[in-house]
């Protein structure tokens, strides 16, 4: 173990790494819920229910539902692992936040589920192409930094509206599109105090916060009627369920008549996020070079996109590398055990499925707004002083949510961020990548 991954190299020892493992698994244990909870609204289920009528089924009563728990737990577990044994690099991978969403919430409603994870592979493949040949560097530094950072904020928000209207804390309202919901109901006030539960959890910078507000709201839940109370053994420790239902089900054919700009957005997200995130905790693990780069990103960059494809056969949506990573990281871990001790559990995991079947949507729903709270911090590295780059990303922003699509908020930031540089007389700023980008996504628009 020592030879392989190199511990005194990196100054650390086994001790530190299991420790640094647990630590980063307890802080994005979440997925485990929050994730089925998302891709079960895109008519991943047996009545192929969509959006909040999909919510009456859960892992116990639903044998899709509870493949999407094996299925997500499985993809984190094996791509983890990947990353620590081909990398040697703490990170850990799992179905990212924000991507979720998009494929439950836009692609799965309109083009079916089987076509959009036949679409989440197509991008995995375009991914592995990308890493494969060295272009992510190139991509990564001809795209704004502003565009870059609207986008993640962007999701944040887009995911946050979807949990607060799941907990029923916002509703539609025909005068006004949107309103306040019925906070005296069991559902959207457990969702309240699941949320304010949650926060306090994070500003006390407890561990697992988001996996304890989970917990916490669910067994508050027990007591109100909003969630079940086990009655056995066997509603708390199982055998995982079988994948059946979802994996290998993917449409390929259905995934190519999408449009690029589909692709282009799990591609693009999938992308930028990995790359901060690596670059990110690379920095805080002191693994970046003299140069700032990060040595075996390629590498790294590769096991993200298998963990994509991988993802996509077994039945779930686009992997990608966890920000929690740094929550290791800060325990000191270095090397790929951390990785492996991550993936380990989440194998454990397995046999604790059952747990999924009791937590309600109400404990759930909060997860989705402290996760958008978090990526909304992006915005701090938006020069608003400078409106050709303040509005492109607002408009990115502001799309996302109100237009209910990602890839419409990318496509409306990539098309006004050249035409008003171009406007004030600053095209020299603009290279060609951007202006690619801009016609695609005006032919996003016109199709």
């Amino acid at each position: 173990m020592e030879k392989f991954f190199k511990l005194k190299e990196h100054g650390t020892n086994v001790r530190t790494e299991i420790i640094a493992g647990i630590t980063t698994f307890m802080t994005m244990a979440y997925i485990i819920f929050v994730n089925p909870y998302l891709l079960q609204q895109g008519g991943m289920n047996q009545a192929g229910a969509m959006f909040k009528d999909a919510l009456v089924f859960n892992a116990g009563n639903d044998p899709y539902v509870a493949a999407l728990v094996t299925a997500t737990i499985v993809s984190a577990a094996l791509t983890t692992i990947l990353m620590g044994l081909v990398t040697n690099y703490p990170f850990a991978l799992a179905s990212g936040m924000g991507l979720n969403a998009f494929f439950a919430f836009t692609v799965a409603p309109v083009h079916g589920w089987q076509a959009a994870l036949g679409a989440v592979l197509i991008s995995g493949i375009a991914f592995f192409l990308l890493a494969v040949f060295g272009i992510i560097n190139q991509i990564d530094k001809a795209v704004p930094t502003s565009l870059k950072r609207a986008v993640a904020a962007g999701i944040g928000l887009f995911i946050a509206l979807i949990g607060l209207k799941n907990a029923g804390i916002v509703v539609a309202n025909p005068a006004t599109l949107v309103s306040l919901g019925d906070l005296t109901a069991n559902g959207p006030a457990l969702a309240a105090v699941g949320l304010l539960i949650t926060a306090i959890l994070i500003a006390f910078k407890v561990k697992g916060a988001i996996l304890l507000g989970i917990m916490l709201t669910t067994v508050i839940g027990m007591f109100t009627g909003v969630a079940t109370t086990p009655q056995s053994v066997s509603e708390v420790i199982g055998m995982p369920a079988s994948l059946a239902p979802i994996a290998f089900q993917l449409d390929f054919a259905g995934a190519l008549r999408l449009g690029f700009m589909v692709i282009f957005a799990l591609v693009f997200v999938d992308l930028f996020d990995s790359m901060g995130t690596m670059m990110g905790t690379g920095a805080r693990a002191g693994f970046l070079d003299k140069d700032g780069c990060l040595p075996k990103v390629k590498q790294a960059m590769v096991v993200d996109a298998i963990g994509t494809a991988s993802g996509a056969m077994l039945g779930t949506s686009t992997v990608t590398t966890y920000v929690e990573s740094t929550a290791g990281i800060a325990e000191g871990g270095r090397t790929g055990l951390t990785a492996v001790v991550t993936g380990a559990l989440f194998l454990l995991a397995l046999f604790f499925t059952p747990l999924a079947a009791i937590v309600p949507a109400a404990a759930t729903a909060p997860a989705l707004v402290i996760v958008g709270v978090l990526m909304m911090g992006a915005v701090t590295g938006i020069d608003f002083e400078d409106f050709t780059e303040a509005f492109p990303a607002f408009l990115t922003i502001a799309a996302m949510p109100f237009a209910f699509s990602i890839a419409h908020g990318i496509a409306a930031g990539f098309l006004a961020y050249p035409i008003v540089k171009v406007a004030s007389g600053r095209a020299k700023e603009l290279n060609w990548f951007v202006y690619l980008l801009a016609v695609i996504s005006f032919v996003h628009f016109i199709k």
